[in-house]
């Protein structure tokens, strides 16, 4: 089948795993898709691709043999896809887009409408969907799971943190802050429950068998604040350009801890960590614009 991947895509995977790697993938892309649709038939249909799409697959979207619209999703095996499959066969449905089947390294899955998040509705709208959509994700992970706990994958993201505090002194108080939030947060938590792992706004979508779906998990287990922590600092770009912007940041805080039971210095202390843990990766990764918004939200937490 041919086709050009998303540019977004592309950028994202060289950024990830590196310009050769993700050429090898990109060059068999094909081959894989051609695999994966024989593999989830009878006789899908190819529309067309998701584009601008996400940063860590290719997304197709597709039409079964008796008409139902769905959406197949190709991504690395760095992407970890069998975790994916696990967590949405484990919510099956509930408050995340439903897995109808996989084969081919792919995983074929309801089609809602990739065109239409949370980011289309107001902010306050937004975050009120945001909210009770989350709160359907957070049950017990399955028996003899996979999945990776918040202290694993949190440390795992440490030392890159250090790094770019030694690179660029101006980053180290923010750095330090952000790593003794961490130390002080893995040392106390007791809940163990699934968690999306990347959730905000642009991750869950409209849908017909539910208003609002998620979609893309990164799947781990731990405590709900972090899960929230990533959606505090959505909008970031319209948070920074109002004059009010750290108040409201602050306040945006409490009002999620608020409404979803959850502790207010916990969720500050992981949005906090995660803030500064996104802008120094997005520095590494060349997208300065984007660390920047992302360091100075941190420092007004």
């Amino acid at each position: 089948m041919g086709f050009e991947p998303p540019q977004r895509l592309v950028r994202a995977l060289g950024e990830v795993y590196g310009e050769p790697a993700a050429a090898d993938w990109l060059a068999r892309l094909p081959a894989m898709t051609d695999e994966a649709l024989s593999a989830n038939g009878p006789e899908l249909t190819v529309e067309r691709v998701a584009a601008p799409g996400g940063r860590s697959s290719l997304v197709l979207l597709v039409r079964r043999s008796d008409g139902t619209p769905a959406a197949l999703k190709i991504a690395p095996s760095g992407a970890a896809p069998e975790l994916e499959q696990a967590a949405l066969t484990h919510w099956n449905g509930w408050g995340a887009v439903q897995p109808i089947g996989s084969g081919g390294g792919a995983l074929l899955l309801e089609r809602l409408h990739p065109e239409v998040s949370l980011r289309s509705l107001p902010e306050a709208k937004a975050l009120l969907e945001a909210a009770g959509t989350v709160r359907r994700l957070w049950v017990e992970p399955p028996a003899g799971h996979s999945f990776e706990t918040v202290t694993e994958r949190t440390g795992l993201r440490t030392e890159p943190m250090r790094a770019a505090a030694k690179a660029d002194p101006v980053l180290e108080p923010l750095v330090s802050a952000a790593l003794a939030a961490r130390e002080e947060l893995v040392a106390g938590t007791a809940e163990v429950l699934l968690l999306h792992g990347n959730f905000r706004q642009s991750k869950v979508l409209a849908g017909e068998r539910a208003p609002w779906l998620t979609v893309g998990p990164e799947p781990l287990v731990g405590e709900r604040a972090y899960d929230l922590a990533r959606l505090v600092r959505d909008r970031v770009e319209d948070l920074i350009a109002s004059p009010g912007g750290a108040v409201t940041a602050r306040r945006r805080v409490n009002k999620l801890a608020d409404s979803l039971d959850v502790d207010r210095e916990r969720l500050h202390g992981w949005t906090l960590f995660r803030a500064v843990e996104s802008g120094t990766r997005a520095l590494a990764a060349g997208r300065r614009q984007e660390g920047e918004l992302t360091l100075e939200f941190a420092g007004w937490l």
